[in-house]
């Protein structure tokens, strides 16, 4: 069982260090508004996880992954925020012009929790993910209910921690983002990223 476990493990850390949509919405809130909101970013992300694992333990995900029409509905609006989250980001680019620092109000609008969690929550594939991959990767000697309860945990807490890293390495690097002409192409580059994975969630199929 602990070979299974760590197995596991291996998997979920690849899938969890693979750039995403999630690493784009940390990127813009920690660099725009510095640790604590990119921290609280991540909290909201980790939060859709458990949200997701909670569902996916009840069977409600597989039934979600299971329907056509939910997985449509669901991925749409999922594209729809994220195209909304690079429209903002875009539209901030616009500000940072000029030699001189952006102001204060020009930054993201919104609870970066809920931000986080929002964009998680509205991504389809983690129901997919769950109800797909993690029964294959569940430990044999255990419940499936217990096995997967802990997967989605554990899953959590990668997460939470590669994602935690990852704001504090930029909020170091916190001075050279906020740059006038280094911000803005930032807010360009995450804007384009942004709208792409809201392209590409809208395209995928289950």
């Amino acid at each position: 069982m602990l070979v299974q476990l760590l197995a596991a493990a291996g998997v979920l850390a690849v899938l969890t260090v693979v750039p995403g949509p999630d690493m784009a919405v940390v990127t813009r809130r920690a660099v725009a508004c510095g640790r604590r909101d990119g921290l609280r970013t991540v909290g909201g992300i980790t939060a859709g996880l458990l949200a997701w694992g909670v569902l996916t333990v009840a069977g409600l995900a597989a039934v979600l992954a299971a329907s056509a029409t939910a997985y449509t509905v669901i991925k749409l609006v999922g594209a729809a925020y994220l195209t909304f989250l690079g429209v903002q980001a875009l539209l901030q680019s616009r500000r940072h012009r000029g030699g001189t620092p952006a102001p204060a109000e020009a930054v993201p609008k919104g609870s970066p929790w809920h931000t986080g969690f929002v964009s998680n929550i509205l991504n389809p594939k983690i129901a997919v993910f769950y109800t797909g991959l993690l029964p294959t990767l569940a430990p044999s000697g255990m419940a499936p209910h217990v096995g997967m309860a802990l997967l989605v945990l554990l899953h959590a807490v990668l997460t939470l921690v590669w994602l935690g890293s990852y704001v504090l390495l930029l909020a170091k690097a916190r001075a050279f983002f906020r740059k006038p002409v280094v911000r803005r192409v930032m807010d360009r580059v995450t804007g384009v990223v942004l709208i792409g994975f809201g392209i590409k969630v809208a395209a995928t199929q289950p």
